[in-house]
């Protein structure tokens, strides 16, 4: 019984979620545009929208591995997503696109409002020395705070596709696509793939336009490792243990656990030997539990 509801869960997933950075902006240009713009009015540069429209096609390319697919599109409700949303979309027929949605909570981290160049250097000067995780900008957030409102964008993301509030057919594939920030696009990952603060420092930010693909693997987990390399995952910043992780996601049978792996541990807990001479009282299940 269990298996079968796992089984009409599983049907209506989406074979692909496809995280795209925004084109390049004036502010990417130049950092003085923050002065007198506020932050979510920032448009593209020319630049910028042919980088959208070429990232679409590339996109298509992907996706396009089956005759029957559609798309939905998730963005942020600032110009220069919602710009790059549009340039990308010109590469899917409207018949494909089952939906888009605008999603605040993807939005890009606050910064604080009008930003003075000298003051910014500055404080993203102290950043460095603080942590990038835990570091909050005056009148403005830190990567945790949106790493907080990034999972409960992803639980209702979960709640859409678990009630089919996106109305999909399940005979055809369906490839959710969100069009972000880099910063919020690597606590997304963090977030999904539970991974560390500590792992989550090493991460370099998305270019303008890059994507990431997470597809899902033959016991249905969602991997990196599907379509991308490991050369891809290591210049992003991914250690050799992520990307252990990321490969076994992409084979793990169903049901499968990665938190009770002994690698997996490793990275957790000090060494203990497997023989304590107390099996039945072994707490290390409950630990990671």
């Amino acid at each position: 019984m269990l298996e079968d509801v796992g089984t009409e869960r599983n049907k209506f997933l989406p074979k692909r979620i496809i995280l795209v950075r925004h084109g390049e902006s004036e502010g990417n240009r130049d950092g003085e545009t923050y002065t007198t713009v506020p932050d979510h009015q920032i448009a593209l540069t020319e630049q910028g929208i042919a980088q959208a429209r070429n990232a679409g096609s590339q996109i298509r390319r992907v996706i396009s591995d089956s005759d029957n697919w559609k798309v939905c599109f998730y963005v942020s409700p600032y110009t220069r997503t919602r710009s790059t949303l549009r340039e990308i979309a010109k590469s899917f027929p409207r018949k494909s696109v089952i939906g888009v949605r605008e999603e605040c909570r993807i939005r890009e981290q606050d910064f604080g409002n009008f930003q003075v160049t000298e003051k910014m250097k500055a404080i993203k000067d102290a950043r460095l020395k603080y942590g990038r995780f835990f570091y909050r900008f005056p009148e403005g957030e830190s990567a945790a705070d949106v790493y907080d409102r990034v999972s409960t964008f992803l639980e209702s993301l979960w709640r859409d596709i678990d009630m089919n509030r996106l109305h999909h057919d399940p005979s055809k594939d369906l490839n959710l696509i969100i069009v972000s920030h880099g910063l919020a696009s690597r606590v997304f990952l963090m977030k999904w793939f539970k991974w560390t603060v500590e792992q989550f420092e090493y991460l370099h930010n998305f270019e303008n336009c890059e994507f990431r693909v997470m597809q899902l693997g033959i016991g249905g987990e969602f991997s990196l490792a599907v379509y991308h390399s490991d050369e891809e995952m290591q210049a992003w910043g991914l250690s050799p243990e992520m990307i252990a992780g990321q490969k076994w996601r992409a084979h793990a049978p169903r049901g499968a656990s990665m938190e009770k792996l002994p690698w997996y541990l490793d990275s957790f807990l000090d060494h203990v030997s497997d023989d304590d001479g107390d099996d039945d009282n072994d707490n290390t299940e409950k630990i990671v539990c």
